[in-house]
């Protein structure tokens, strides 16, 4: 069996280089091997994202104008977890009711993700969410969600979108592989409230 091994090493020196609205970036210093290394890392505080399945077989996708990347990215519906003391589940019902105007009465952790090992602490929690229904009222949107639109599209649509390289969003990627991969071996996923130990060494 393989695994990725938790376990941070100890920070010998640690500078402030930028604060950011979203993420910061401190130089840590660690030692490696008898040597001592200065790296540059991004700070982040995490984030959480849905998979919301419907009973047709449908995926709940918003498409996002996303100014690092250059275009409009189609993605999951997902948030940082910037609420100090928010339970992951807490925040994900949150983000899929404010981007999408739904809610979903069933809840499984599909996979988690490091999305940049090497630069950055982010880890994502991607849910699987489904017994999905509407809303009631609609969520007022602004910045880069204000124009966004959302979209049920049919799963398979969207892994030949994913095979044909016209999806780019490594989060809906990543879950894509995930959920096809459950399907095919027949297993569940965790349950929403799987311990989520990276994140939590990541944040600190």
């Amino acid at each position: 069996m393989i695994e990725d091994t938790l376990g941070r090493r100890p920070v010998l020196a640690r500078e402030r280089l930028f604060d950011g609205r979203v993420f910061d970036v401190d130089a840590q210093e660690f030692e490696l091997g008898g040597d001592r290394i200065r790296r540059e890392v991004i700070i982040h505080p995490g984030a959480v994202a849905v998979v919301a399945v419907n009973d047709a077989d449908e995926v709940m996708l918003v498409h996002q104008y996303r100014h690092p990347a250059g275009g409009t990215l189609w993605e999951l519906p997902a948030g940082l977890l910037d609420v100090a003391g928010e339970d992951p589940l807490v925040s994900a019902r949150r983000e899929l009711a404010e981007e999408t105007d739904l809610a979903a009465d069933t809840w499984r952790t599909l996979i988690d993700i490091s999305t940049t090992g090497g630069g950055s602490t982010e880890i994502i929690r991607i849910y699987l969410a489904t017994d999905v229904h509407e809303l009631p009222e609609q969520h007022a949107r602004e910045h880069e969600e204000a124009e966004m639109e959302r979209r049920w599209v049919p799963l398979e649509e969207v892994l030949e979108a994913a095979t044909r390289l016209r999806l780019h969003n490594a989060t809906l990627l990543a879950a894509l592989l995930a959920l096809t991969q459950l399907r095919a071996r027949g297993v569940d996923a965790p349950p929403a409230d799987a311990a989520f130990d990276w994140h939590a060494s990541a944040s600190s």
